[in-house]
């Protein structure tokens, strides 16, 4: 998994810093933007929020390590923080950008919605956790990681619907529909399925 997350975080970083930098596609695909759009100010703000968001991907899955949870619980404390805080700064940044986004309103309300519900997940996530429910914590802290894939799946839904014939803006829309519903789906499956091997062991 540790693996996999580390080419998906290269690749990001990558892509928005060095193949892309200055976001060409993704914003001649935008149609109707606000007066108010300014083109440096979002660049800096996608910066710093793909920046945070790649910190959020790395830190939640080093803290996935049973090891460090229970043998080094100082780390895996300080290292929530560090994912919370990331978590806390993408739904921010994410705040700015959402009403830019491609399909205006129809994209922008779902952006702010996960936006505002993310962190929530971490808080109760962390309430589990002081309170000594350690499955409720790993649950919730499973249902937030998800997210962090969210625009993984937005473009692995968008490009299959896009390559087949579909307007851009109508892929790019049923993408980020489409990415909480996986999100969220596979945050359950990984829950039910971790539940019935505590049972059976």
């Amino acid at each position: 998994m540790l693996l996999f997350i580390s080419i998906y975080i290269i690749y990001t970083l990558a892509d928005n810093y060095i193949l892309d930098n200055r976001a060409s596609f993704f914003l001649e695909q935008k149609i109707d933007l606000r007066d108010s759009f300014h083109l440096p100010l979002w660049l800096d703000v996608m910066y710093v929020h793909v920046f945070v968001a790649c910190l959020a991907t790395l830190s939640g899955a080093v803290n996935f390590s049973r090891g460090l949870a229970w043998h080094k619980r100082k780390f895996h404390r300080i290292n929530g923080y560090v994912y919370a805080v990331s978590v806390l700064l993408v739904s921010l940044t994410s705040g700015y950008l959402a009403p830019y986004a491609t399909g205006g309103k129809l994209v922008s309300v779902p952006f702010n919605l996960v936006n505002l519900f993310w962190p929530i997940m971490i808080i109760i996530a962390i309430v589990h956790a002081r309170k000594g429910r350690l499955d409720k914590h790993q649950n919730w802290m499973i249902r937030s990681y998800l997210f962090c894939f969210t625009n993984m799946f937005i473009h692995l839904i968008s490009i299959v619907l896009f390559k087949a014939g579909m307007d851009y803006t109508q892929s790019y829309t049923i993408g980020v529909y489409g990415s909480i519903v996986v999100n969220v789906t596979i945050a359950e499956i990984i829950i039910r399925y971790l539940r019935s091997n505590s049972l059976t062991s």
